[in-house]
């Protein structure tokens, strides 16, 4: 690990004034991604800024009946608090599937949302990988790609994003609040996390000076009726094959209001508009949860490792949505 000066920051404006004066500097929240990669020498940050003594770790209820999370706020803390189990069921349900009780005492919200790809090649220093040495090429591509993306990849990088929070933040239309030196800005988060293209290493829309400092859910009453489903490889802690986070209502068996979003299949959290667009005002059938399903990932592109993911996307979301349906969350 390469030698870095650390600082703790006591107040959010050092903080933001330590980042901005500092070319090479990262903030350091629970460490729980950071930490392995200055160890693995992917992350070589001159300056690292501890940001666990700001005052970010509070969950609020918002006047128009939204709810306020902290970065700082801790992934088990999230997952247990009342208001995010009975009216954000499938982001409890997200977090609870994401890592195991250990990593979620450390990790935070928003260091959650910033974690970096689990690929092989990105971790192999010896490999090509334009996501840690741009224009060294993919080495995913014509490699091992199990767990590669099937959505919004590009000939740069195939690799995936992690998070299953994000997912569920993805599909309830959570917002992001960050902060810099310069001020305070909101973005959705459907728009945090950036597709490849030609600059993979750009992965996010923050500017390398911002903080996270909030992310904040809107008054949503279809997300009392929802679910996350996450297919792995092992029944013990791993990172999504294909996951799906869905809210949806009912009435007289047509489609009032749904929400979807896939992880394991992108760069970001993948907000299946196309689904949504079919399901909205159709019957609540088995035949139109299909037809959504396939609508979704009919621009999907698979290599000969990960094609399952397109077929196994599918039946994921018919799954999800009939679950919801059948157990009466969804009326």
């Amino acid at each position: 690990m390469k030698s870095f000066t650390y600082l703790s920051a006591p107040d959010v404006e050092t903080a933001l004034r330590a980042i901005a004066t500092e070319p090479n500097a990262k903030f350091l929240g629970g460490g729980t991604n950071l930490v392995d990669l200055m160890r693995e020498d992917v992350e070589q940050p001159d300056v690292v800024v501890d940001i666990t003594r700001l005052p970010l770790t509070g969950i609020e209820q918002l006047p128009g009946g939204g709810l306020r999370i902290g970065a700082l706020v801790r992934n088990s803390r999230l997952a247990a608090h009342a208001s995010v189990r009975t009216r954000y069921p499938v982001l409890a349900q997200a977090v609870l599937n994401g890592a195991s009780a250990q990593l979620r005492n450390m990790a935070t919200v928003g260091g959650n949302l910033l974690q970096r790809t689990r690929c092989l090649y990105f971790y192999d220093g010896a490999a090509a990988c334009n996501k840690r040495t741009p224009g060294s090429g993919c080495a995913a591509i014509g490699g091992f790609a199990r767990n590669a993306g099937v959505l919004g990849v590009s000939d740069h990088c195939i690799a995936t994003h992690p998070s299953d929070m994000a997912v569920a933040l993805a599909a309830l239309d959570a917002t992001v609040e960050v902060e810099s030196t310069r001020g305070v800005r909101r973005i959705p988060l459907t728009e945090l996390h950036r597709l490849p293209g030609s600059t993979p290493q750009v992965e996010t829309a923050l500017a390398a000076d911002e903080l996270i400092t909030a992310v904040e859910l809107p008054a949503l009453p279809v997300a009392a009726h929802s679910r996350y489903r996450k297919v792995r490889d092992r029944a013990s802690y791993a990172f999504a094959l294909v996951s799906v986070a869905a809210a949806m209502e009912t009435e007289d068996g047509v489609v009032t209001d749904v929400r979807l979003a896939l992880g394991g299949v992108s760069a970001k959290p993948w907000r299946a508009r196309e689904a949504e667009r079919i399901l909205l005002g159709a019957p609540a059938t088995e035949e139109s949860f299909h037809r959504a399903a396939a609508a979704e990932l009919a621009p999907a592109a698979g290599r000969p490792d990960n094609t399952f993911k397109i077929e196994l996307a599918q039946r994921t979301i018919v799954a999800t949505l009939r679950r919801l349906l059948t157990d009466g969350s969804a009326a």
